[in-house]
């Protein structure tokens, strides 16, 4: 650049002036001054990387617009236009194709080698001679493994809890987007309450992958207090969602046990995270309307399902009202049926009872009259069985009355009230008595033989 300074130099005087021995250059004289300098200045050809903010075919020739834009601001810092000709993008384009699974589109980041060209017709451009595919091809293995592993898919299975309230987000502490997803949640026009509450996580740069799994971890340990997970952040160059291109963080997102919703870019980029999640949206402010939306359409459903149930009910109570009219009309005729059947009904069943009574009166009478006579036999057996036993106990008892025996001559002698049945018993002097048929007397034992 120093031989264009220099050459711009000899026309100008001190002072600034121009000088009137020297020609003005016409644009486009001066435009291929540029073009010289550059061309010494800038032989070689550089790699460089950016973000695509457009890229359009034309004729077979790629035109790309690149952008850089500052991570904290989201603002664009340095633009460039590039052009790859037809005959260098005809072996460009099914190679990165073939490699990435992709075309070239915006929001993508790419590393071109480029060279530095100054045309005088069209200005300055980068001429791109090729396209390293590394930073797509990385994310198409990833990919692939996550595939491979069965886990790409499984947010996706998760259902989003019809009353989703209780939200856990992952963003930075202080980060406008997280500003945005709160206003966004508490301002909703229906008057829906929500829990957040925040696990803050570094969202730009390197440590992006071990602070968002950190906080996730933080999130699993008290999974049963949440709904949903947000992972959000605001917009900013597509090179910034490299953190979000991982491997480990893609499994953790896919296996977590609670849906994820992320909201961590623009509409055009989408990282793998995105791809993994059960619900991509555009920014916090979506993410924050997604949920307000999933209540909304769970009010609807209970309306609707309320609303059926009244029109059922009604339905149903109109049915009932007119069956009950009905019945209500055919109530007095069918009482009267009813009842004349009832009355003759009870009719017959008195008539079988007093008949059935009856007999059973005259049968428990015969039964009583055999019982009566079959007990005066026996009564009458009893007796003159026991006049029997009672005779025979006289004639043993008479038989044994000691009368009897003093009848017939014998005696009977006591001594001290007891009868005397051995004489050795008694004493010398002992005075008995001795009863005989018809008195009695008395003895003193003399002697005893």
């Amino acid at each position: 650049m120093s031989s264009f300074r220099q050459s711009l130099h000899i026309a100008h005087l001190p002072d600034g002036g121009v000088a009137d021995a020297i020609p003005a250059l016409s644009l486009y004289e001066l435009n291929n001054l540029v073009a010289s300098v550059l061309s010494i200045d800038l032989p070689d050809e550089y790699w460089v990387e950016a973000e695509l903010s457009e890229a359009r075919e034309v004729r077979g020739h790629c035109y790309m617009e690149l952008v850089q834009k500052d991570e904290a601001s989201n603002t664009p810092i340095a633009k460039a236009s590039a052009k790859c000709w037809a005959s260098r993008w005809a072996m460009l384009r099914p190679m990165f194709e073939r490699i990435t699974g992709q075309r070239l589109h915006a929001g993508m980041k790419v590393m071109l080698r480029v060279k530095a060209q100054f045309h005088a017709a069209y200005g300055f451009s980068w001429i791109v001679s090729d396209i390293n595919p590394d930073l797509m091809r990385r994310r198409q293995e990833i990919i692939k493994q996550l595939k491979a592993e069965g886990v790409f898919d499984l947010q996706r299975e998760l259902i989003i809890p019809a009353f989703a309230q209780h939200i856990a987000v992952v963003s930075s502490d202080g980060a406008a987007g997280y500003g945005d997803f709160c206003r966004q949640l508490a301002d909703n026009a229906q008057g829906y309450k929500f829990a957040v509450q925040l696990f803050s996580a570094t969202m730009q740069g390197e440590a992006v992958e071990h602070s968002v799994i950190a906080a996730l971890n933080r999130i699993y340990s008290q999974q049963d207090h949440f709904d949903v997970v947000v992972i959000i952040r605001g917009g900013g160059a597509t090179s910034d969602l490299s953190g979000f291109d991982t491997l480990a963080l893609a499994e953790n997102v896919a296996n977590f046990p609670i849906p994820v919703i992320t909201g961590i870019g623009h509409d055009r980029d989408e990282s793998i995270l995105d791809m993994v999640a059960h619900t991509r949206v555009k920014t916090p402010t979506a993410a924050a309307q997604l949920l307000i939306d999933n209540l909304v359409r769970t009010e609807s459903v209970i309306d609707a399902a309320r609303q059926s149930i009244v029109e059922c009910t009604q339905r149903r109570m109109q049915h009932e009202r007119v069956r009950v009219e009905s019945l209500s009309a055919r109530i007095p005729m069918m009482f009267s049926l009813v009842k004349t059947k009832e009355e003759a009904r009870v009719d017959m069943l008195a008539r079988r009872i007093e008949a059935a009574t009856q007999r059973r009166i005259a049968t428990a009478l015969m039964r009583l009259d055999g019982i009566q006579n079959k007990l005066q036999t026996a009564v009458n057996r009893q007796l003159t069985d026991a006049g029997h036993r009672l005779q025979l106990i006289e004639q043993r008892i008479e038989a044994a009355n000691p009368e009897r025996l003093l009848q017939r001559g014998y005696s009977i002698t006591t001594y001290n009230g007891h009868a005397v049945r051995n004489a050795m018993e008694l004493p010398e002097g002992a005075v008995v008595e001795t009863r005989v048929e018809k008195g009695k007397f008395t003895s003193v034992v003399t002697k005893n033989k």
